[in-house]
């Protein structure tokens, strides 16, 4: 049995959620690790990359287990790999037979298949389309080192632009800082950016771990894209292919004073409020 079940947390976190309010232009947000999050903003609930089964190699456990996932209106894959693409949390959320849409790079669909995503709640993350009404999903690249597709040109990394309750909020993914990325996001207006920190290096290829943008590149990319608000991700789970969130905030202290940053702590719930939002309060 993993250690969330042994304890109420996890359903206690699933509570938390499920009576969190928050008013238009306002997104509530809950770290599961990783560049796992819960996103909710109305009555309107997205999980992206839920990794969340026991693996012993994490540093600490998951706070839910996959067990507990019955509330997800959308769950978002950027990737294929495993501390993405959590086969488990995908069967599981399957099981609760709550109506959730599932979208995914088209390299995930046999293995999500499998575990009983029926096709007609599976939406390929095609880079060139917007899904949605209310809430607005746009896929956007990852270069998780390289921008690499399939035969049919689908990107096999993405990360994720969300428009939710009034909050643009920018999920990378698993990418490194590609030539037209940045430019894409100013464009964008984002509110909220999720930004992997980890890095890269020859010594972590060799060992078959792809990497991403460092904490400076994630800072330099959050300033010229113009994001609102940046948390850090992808920097907790794995001894091997970790970073200290503290040097992204030493460098953003250095160089960039004025940008507003947060280091998310373990289940932590976050509030962003967009700067329209604040100025309606007063």
């Amino acid at each position: 049995m993993s250690p969330s079940l042994q304890s109420p947390k996890g359903q206690l976190l699933i509570q938390e959620i499920e009576k969190t309010v928050v008013p238009y232009g306002m997104v509530a947000v809950w770290p599961l690790g990783q560049a796992s999050f819960i996103l909710k903003g109305g009555t309107t609930v997205i999980y992206i990359d839920p990794y969340v089964t026991h693996n012993p190699d994490r540093i600490y456990p998951a706070p839910i287990d996959p067990e507990h996932i019955t509330n997800a209106d959308y769950c978002l894959i950027t990737h294929e790999h495993m501390d993405h693409l959590d086969l488990d949390a995908i069967a599981a959320m399957v099981r609760t037979g709550r109506d959730t849409v599932f979208m995914a790079p088209a390299c995930c669909w046999e293995d999500m298949k499998k575990q009983g995503v029926p096709r007609e709640r599976f939406l390929i993350a095609d880079t060139e389309k917007e899904f949605g009404d209310e809430t607005i999903i746009q896929p956007i690249p990852a270069a998780h080192e390289e921008l690499e597709t399939d035969e049919q040109g689908y990107h096999r990394y993405v990360g994720y632009l969300i428009k939710l309750n009034g909050v643009t909020v920018y999920h990378a993914g698993d990418t490194v800082v590609y030539e037209g990325l940045a430019d894409r996001l100013r464009k964008e207006s984002i509110d909220l950016g999720l930004l992997p920190i980890n890095g890269r290096d020859t010594f972590r290829n060799s060992r078959g771990i792809v990497g991403n943008m460092d904490y400076r590149e994630a800072a330099e990319l959050a300033k010229t894209a113009g994001i609102g608000m940046t948390i850090p991700m992808h920097y907790d789970i794995f001894a091997g292919n970790a970073e200290r969130p503290g040097y992204f905030v030493d460098y953003v202290y250095d160089h960039f004073p004025g940008m507003r940053i947060h280091v998310i702590a373990r289940g932590e719930r976050f509030i962003h409020v967009t700067e329209a939002a604040l100025q309606a309060l007063k």
